[in-house]
C-alpha cells in the first residue's frame, strides 16, 4: 500500500471512530452527514434530508393553518459557542453558519414566506477583534459571490439596510452588485442587515423629519407611525410579523426597536450553525398558536 493510501485509510478509520463516538452511530448509519475539514481538524454535522417525513408533516399542518408570517426577522447567534463547544475558532462557526442560512432560506422559500431579513453584522460587531471582522467581511464576500447565481435561480431578490457604506470596498461592491444582479426576481425578499443598528436608524429618520420641518416642507401635525415608517429602511418591506433568536439570549441586542413592536417572539437555545429546516418550520408552527390581538380582546377578534 502506497503512503498515500495509508493516509486516505487512516483518515478514514479516524472519522469512522469520530462519527461513532460523537453521534453514537451504527456501522450502516454514517450516511447524512457533512464532513467539514477546518484548520486541518475533521468535524461532522448532520444535513437534513430535502424533506424528511417529520418536515412533510410539520409542513403538512403550516399549510393548513394557513397563517404564514409574511415577513420572518432572525438573530443568528451562537455562531462563536458552537466553535468553542468544538474546540475551532470562533471564525469557523460563522463558515458553519452559512448552511443554516441556506435551509432557512430554502425552506421560507418552500413554504411562502414574502421577506427573510437576517442580522448579519450589527453595528456593534465592529468592535469585535480586527481579525475576526476581516474573516466576516471576506466570508460575506465569498458567500454573496458563491450563492448569486442559485438566488436567481429560486427567484430571491436581495436587499439590504444599515450603513453599508462602512463596509470595506471589495464587499461592499460585491453586496450592490448582487442587488442589482437580482433586482427583478419578484420571489421571496432576503433582506441582510450589515452593519445595522435601530438606534441610528431611527435617529436618521428624526434628523430628516427635523430637516424637513424647517424648510417648511412638512407640519409637524402630520406626523405619524405610517409616515415615521415610511422614513425607515424597511419602509418597502413592512414590519416582522415573526422574529427569531437563537443560542437562548433574552434580548433585542439593537435589531428592528421600532419594526418589531408587534411582532411575536421566538427563542431558542439551539446555536445558530444547529439550525435547520425542522427548528424553523417548528418556530413558524408556534407562531401560528399565538393569538395576535394588538391591543384587542379575544372576544372581538373572534365576534
Amino acid at each position: 500500500m502506497s503512503a498515500t493510501a495509508k493516509k486516505e485509510s487512516s483518515i478514514s478509520k479516524r472519522l469512522k471512530r469520530i462519527s461513532e463516538r460523537e453521534f453514537r452511530l451504527g456501522p450502516d448509519e454514517s450516511r447524512g452527514f457533512f464532513l467539514y475539514r477546518l484548520n486541518a481538524r475533521f468535524f461532522i454535522k448532520p444535513v437534513e434530508p430535502a424533506l424528511s417525513e417529520e418536515n412533510s408533516d410539520i409542513v403538512a399542518r403550516i399549510e393548513n393553518r394557513g397563517n404564514i408570517p409574511h415577513h420572518i426577522a432572525i438573530i443568528m447567534d451562537g455562531n462563536g459557542r458552537w466553535a468553542k463547544k468544538r474546540g475551532l475558532p470562533r471564525t469557523e462557526g460563522h463558515k458553519a453558519g452559512i448552511e443554516s442560512v441556506r435551509a432557512v432560506l430554502e425552506a421560507a422559500g418552500e413554504i411562502g414566506v414574502k421577506v427573510l431579513t437576517l442580522y448579519t453584522f450589527s453595528s456593534e460587531n465592529w468592535q469585535r477583534p480586527q481579525s475576526e471582522v476581516s474573516a466576516l467581511m471576506s466570508l460575506l464576500l465569498q458567500t454573496v459571490r458563491k450563492e448569486v447565481d442559485e438566488l436567481d435561480r429560486k427567484n430571491v431578490r436581495l436587499m439590504a439596510i444599515g450603513d453599508v457604506q462602512a463596509l470595506p470596498y471589495a464587499p461592499r461592491i460585491g453586496i450592490q452588485n448582487t442587488i442589482k444582479r437580482l433586482a427583478k426576481n419578484t420571489g421571496l425578499i432576503l433582506n441582510l442587515a450589515l452593519s445595522y443598528s435601530s438606534r441610528q436608524e431611527i435617529i436618521c429618520a428624526v434628523k430628516e423629519i427635523g430637516y424637513k420641518i424647517r424648510q417648511g416642507e412638512l407640519d409637524p401635525h402630520d406626523i405619524d407611525e405610517s409616515f415615521f415608517s415610511s422614513l425607515l429602511q424597511t419602509s418597502r418591506i413592512g414590519d416582522p410579523d415573526l422574529l427569531i433568536r437563537t443560542s437562548g439570549e433574552q434580548r433585542i441586542s439593537n435589531f428592528l426597536l421600532w419594526q418589531i413592536a408587534y411582532a411575536e417572539l421566538y427563542i431558542t437555545s439551539t446555536l445558530w450553525p444547529d439550525f435547520n429546516k425542522t427548528e424553523f418550520y417548528r418556530a413558524i408552527e408556534d407562531f401560528q398558536t399565538r393569538e395576535r390581538r394588538f391591543g384587542q380582546v379575544s372576544e372581538q377578534l373572534h365576534s
